[in-house]
């Protein structure tokens, strides 16, 4: 088996004094797309504001390309979109992509990364001046113009159109197809079947992390969807029955 681009094991984070994520190990693979799906409030960025290392954790470990998460070597190997774009409003969006070229020695890319997220066309134009859809465009073609090996995008699809978003899978697909390693996180279950891999979580926990085929067959549903609903209920009713048998031995144990 080749070396994962991301392993995650045995993570436990809180925020405050709230724990987000259950004791979660998962395996990313290189040179996939493998999608982070789950509903919102799950636990979904928390991962990977952990995998990009600016995630305080309580317990567990992140390697990432086989460093630790975080690691000053990782800064220029790891493409991060965040939810909220991550961009220089006052500048126009050339400007921006030159400046994170010129951070990733990657301004030969910049006329080719502005078409692969269509935005061509608005090249000279300030981002406060553009819309919500098209800022978030922005953020990822700055993440890409360095070709890095990892991509981590958080609901980068969202809002766009749907010709859009084809167009933006398939970007996903070539990228992985020359090399790199995708994760992309939504809470958009039709978007499930157009990973190679998922990694399915609902309330800091991971139902899932397989490929979307194997999860079918797992649970006899043909759609990802009832699949995840399916896991959803098995993974209740162990926690409930794991939760009792606690209990259960907690009263045993104290003193009559």
């Amino acid at each position: 088996m080749a070396e994962p681009a991301v392993a995650v094991e045995n993570l436990v984070v809180y925020r405050g004094k709230r724990q987000v994520l259950y004791d979660l190990s998962c395996a990313v693979p290189a040179g996939q797309v493998t999608g982070l799906l789950g509903p919102s409030g799950g636990g979904k960025t928390t991962l990977l504001r952990a995998i990009v290392g600016v995630q305080q954790v309580r317990s567990g470990t992140v390697t990432v390309l086989g460093l630790a998460a975080g690691d000053r070597a990782l800064r220029t190997r790891i493409g991060y979109v965040t939810q909220a774009p991550s961009v220089y409003a006052d500048l126009s969006v050339r400007d921006n992509l030159r400046y994170f070229a010129a951070l990733t020695s990657g301004a030969d890319r910049i006329d080719q990364v502005l078409a692969s997220v269509d935005l061509a066309d608005r090249a000279g134009d300030r981002v406060d001046a553009l819309s919500g859809g098209q800022r978030a465009r922005v953020s990822l073609a700055c993440a890409l113009v360095g070709s890095p090996p990892l991509l981590v995008l958080d609901e980068p699809t969202v809002g766009l159109d749907p010709v859009l978003r084809r167009d933006l899978w398939n970007l996903f697909h070539d990228l992985a197809r020359a090399g790199s390693t995708v994760l992309i996180s939504s809470h958009v279950m039709d978007e499930a079947a157009r990973c190679d891999r998922l990694l399915l979580l609902r309330e800091g926990r991971l139902y899932a992390d397989d490929t979307p085929a194997a999860i079918r067959q797992q649970t006899g549903a043909d759609d990802l969807e009832e699949a995840f609903l399916r896991l959803a209920s098995q993974q209740s009713e162990q926690f409930e029955q794991s939760q009792q048998s606690e209990q259960s031995e907690q009263s045993e144990q104290a003193p009559r």
